[in-house]
């Protein structure tokens, strides 16, 4: 017997935020310089993430294709794409058709949404059924300060514990909520249609780290998702804020793509000829 390395077919793709404070523009260069397979656009306050013609100018410019689009479902995004979360989420569907991307991104609704989480369930089948995109729910986590926890998602933070088609694992939210990773993760089963690639120490703080810096199983991951064919696209989501330098940000996005591509890959063991 020999062994060979099978690669599935995911693409790893760049999250705009990840070169947060620099633009979305600035992702689309990193990541066709780094030889990244697409971006996911965070579609956040920078007017060119919530542009759709810039959008696609920048994606033929740089040759990078967009595989995802985030929903703008974060505090500050309240009023982007309007003030009513289901319009929000019609605006990311036509982005990504229009775009081409394959995966809308959405976080379950804050707690004091409550019609919006009310119906949340029903509403994502609903929409998941009038269009090809995936609508990939991503798993959050509890609010937490000093000893003191606030559930600020409802249905929850735990997505596994409601029905939808497609899950989004998060593994810096992973480390956050203090759950096993893997454990939720075979929860989702063949459900799960999308990854957030980014580490974690299971601080309270939200920290997306580069894989490999925290104690989540980034490697283990990866490994299962080569094992089992995954074919949906695993997306680098980490915070660069901290980087003193461009230069500085770019190795640290170069080593997280290096990082995945490393385990993104299985030995399989095949007859000898």
């Amino acid at each position: 017997m020999a062994e060979v390395v099978r690669i599935p077919d995911a693409k790893v793709a760049l999250s705009t935020a990840s070169v947060y404070p620099e633009s979305t523009a600035t992702a689309f260069e990193i990541a066709a310089r780094l030889g990244y397979d697409g971006v996911e656009v965070m579609v956040w306050t920078d007017p060119v993430s919530q542009d759709m013609e810039a959008l696609r100018r920048l994606s033929d410019y740089h040759q990078i294709p967009i595989l995802a689009v985030h929903a703008p479902c974060l505090l500050i995004t309240q009023r982007v794409w309007s003030t009513d979360p289901w319009v929000k989420l019609q605006r990311a569907r036509a982005a990504a058709e229009k775009l081409g991307a394959s995966t809308v991104v959405v976080h379950p609704p804050f707690r004091w949404q409550r019609q919006y989480a009310r119906d949340f369930v029903t509403g994502i089948w609903r929409m998941a059924g009038e269009t090809d995109v995936r609508f990939a729910v991503e798993n959050m986590y509890p609010w937490r300060y000093r000893d003191r926890e606030m559930l600020a998602y409802a249905p929850d933070w735990d997505v596994t514990k409601d029905d939808y088609r497609h899950y989004t694992i998060d593994l810096s939210h992973a480390a956050t909520s203090r759950v096993d990773a893997l454990e939720m993760v075979g929860r989702m089963g063949d459900r799960l249609g999308h990854v957030h690639m980014a580490d974690g120490k299971g601080s309270a703080k939200d920290e997306h780290l580069v894989p490999g810096r925290g104690t989540q199983p980034c490697a283990e991951l990866l490994e299962r998702l080569a094992r089992t064919g995954f074919d949906g696209h695993v997306v680098i989501e980490v915070n660069t804020r901290r980087a003193m330098s461009s230069a500085e940000r770019e190795a640290d996005l170069a080593e997280a793509l290096a990082f995945t591509r490393l385990h993104l890959a299985s030995a399989v063991q095949v007859p000898r000829r």
